[in-house]
C-alpha cells in the first residue's frame, strides 16, 4: 500500500464548482486528506483569485496557489448545453459536489441538488452561500468583509475604529465548517446508502464565531466593546510595548499566572493590593493595573523580557511577530509545516504552509501531491479517464469552445 492509499479520503471523488476562498479552501483540505478533487472553471477566466495579485509566482497568483493545491482543473462553459452535460456526467460519478453560486443560479443550468440527486442518489451536495439560501439577503453576493460588518465581527475587533481581521477568517471558518459537515454526511451515507444536501453560509458561520459574546448579549444585554489586543473578561491578557518598541503578549488567566507575572516583572506588591487580588477586581480596575504594567514593560527590550518569561515558563506569553519572525521561530521551524511544491509546468517551485493536522505514519509532505493547476490543465485527461471521451469528441468540444 502506498502512502497515498493510506490517506483517509483516498478514493473519494469531489466535483468542485467553487471559486474565491471558502469553497476552494474546503476542497483543498479534503484534497490534502486524499480526495480526488476536480475543479470546474470558466474557460478563459477561471477562478477569480487567479488574477488576485501581486504577488505572483511567474504567471500565477500566489493567492490562488495557496488554496488550490492537489486539485485537477477542467475548464467547462456551463452556460452551454454540452458543458452542462459534462458536469452532470462528472456528478454522476462523484461522491461529493461543492458549489458556492448565488442561490438559484445553478437552476437554469439543471445543476441544482434535485437535478443531480435524480441521477446519483448517493451524491453529497454541499452549497456554500454568503447569507443563506433563503431570506431577504439571499441573492446578495457574499464576501468576508461585508459579513464581518453585518455579523458583528468588526464591531468587536480593533481599538478605536472597527477593523476586519487580517485574513478572511469568516470565509476560512465556513470552509472548515463545511468540511465537518461533509465528513459527517459521508459517515451517514455509510449507514443509509444515500447522499444528502448540506447548506453552509458565511453569515451563519460568523454568528457562531461570536460564541460567548453573542450569549452575553442575548442573555445579559451586554454589548461587547473593542479592546484591541485586550480581553473583556480577563486582565491582564493583552499586548505590551517594550523599551525597543517591540511588543509582547501575556495572559494572566488565573491568580497563579498573575502572581507569576508579578514575580517576573518584579512587582510582588501587586499580588497583595486589594484592587487586584482577583480577576474580577483586575477587570474592574483595568486602567490602574494596565498603566502600572505598561510602564514596567518599557524598562526592558523585548529580548530581555523573553528571556525572563522563558526562564519562568509558567505563564502564557509570546512576541508579536511579523512574517519574518513567524517563519524564523524555532517552534514553527520544528513543526516543518512550510513545504515546497514543484510543478513541471513552472520553472519555480512554490513554498506553502502545509496541512495543519498530522495523521499517524503519514508525513505531511506526502499529503501534497501537486501544486495548484493551470487553468484547464487536466481537461483532456479528465474527459478521457473519467468519462471515456475519445480524442475526436474532445477536439470537437475544444473547437466549439465548450471546454478549454
Amino acid at each position: 500500500m502506498t502512502i497515498i492509499d493510506r490517506l483517509p479520503l483516498h478514493g473519494v471523488k469531489i466535483l468542485d464548482l467553487t471559486r474565491v476562498l471558502a469553497g476552494p479552501f474546503a476542497s483543498m483540505i479534503l484534497a490534502d486528506y486524499g480526495a480526488n478533487v476536480i475543479k470546474v472553471e470558466k474557460p478563459g477566466q477561471g477562478d477569480d483569485t487567479r488574477t488576485w495579485g501581486p504577488p505572483y509566482v511567474e504567471d500565477q497568483s500566489i493567492y490562488f496557489l495557496s488554496i488550490n493545491r492537489n486539485k485537477q482543473s477542467i475548464a467547462i462553459d456551463m452556460s452551454r448545453r454540452e458543458g452542462q452535460t459534462i458536469i452532470r456526467e462528472l456528478a454522476k460519478k462523484s461522491d461529493i459536489l461543492i458549489e458556492n453560486y448565488l442561490p438559484g443560479q445553478l437552476k437554469k443550468f439543471g445543476l441544482e441538488y434535485k437535478d443531480l440527486q435524480s441521477i446519483n442518489d448517493k451524491l453529497i451536495y454541499c452549497s456554500i452561500t454568503g447569507y443563506g439560501s433563503k431570506g431577504p439577503y439571499s441573492k446578495r453576493p457574499g464576501y468576508d468583509l461585508m459579513i464581518q460588518a453585518l455579523g458583528g465581527m468588526m464591531s468587536i475587533t480593533g481599538s478605536s475604529e472597527p477593523v476586519k481581521t487580517g485574513v478572511a477568517v469568516v470565509d476560512m471558518a465556513t470552509g472548515l465548517s463545511s468540511i465537518g459537515a461533509i465528513v459527517a454526511a459521508l459517515y451517514q451515507r455509510e449507514k443509509t446508502g444515500k447522499g444528502t444536501k448540506i447548506e453552509c453560509s458565511l453569515l451563519e458561520t460568523q454568528l457562531s464565531l461570536l460564541s460567548h459574546l453573542a450569549a452575553s448579549y442575548l442573555n445579559a444585554g451586554w454589548e461587547s466593546q473593542r479592546h484591541g489586543t485586550a480581553h473583556a473578561s480577563i486582565v491582564p491578557y493583552q499586548a505590551f510595548t517594550c523599551q525597543d518598541g517591540e511588543r509582547i503578549v501575556v495572559g494572566a488567566t488565573n491568580n497563579q499566572f498573575f502572581h507569576e507575572l508579578c514575580a517576573i516583572t518584579n512587582l510582588p506588591e501587586l499580588t497583595t493590593n486589594d484592587l487586584f487580588k482577583t480577576n474580577a477586581l483586575r477587570v474592574a480596575n483595568r486602567e490602574q493595573l494596565i498603566s502600572i504594567l505598561s510602564k514596567k514593560f518599557l524598562e526592558k527590550p523585548l529580548a530581555e523580557w523573553l528571556k525572563l518569561f522563558k526562564k519562568s515558563n509558567k505563564i502564557p506569553y509570546d512576541p508579536i511577530n511579523n512574517m519574518k519572525g513567524v517563519f524564523e521561530n524555532e517552534q514553527i521551524t520544528f513543526l516543518q509545516q512550510v513545504l515546497e511544491m514543484k510543478n513541471p509546468n513552472r520553472t519555480k517551485s512554490v513554498q506553502i504552509v502545509g496541512p495543519s493536522v498530522n495523521f499517524e505514519n503519514i508525513e505531511k509532505s506526502s499529503m501534497l501531491r501537486h501544486a495548484a493547476p493551470l487553468l484547464g490543465e487536466h481537461t483532456r485527461f479528465i474527459l478521457q479517464t473519467e468519462l471515456k471521451y475519445t480524442n475526436e469528441q474532445i477536439d470537437k468540444l475544444l473547437q466549439d469552445k465548450i471546454i478549454q
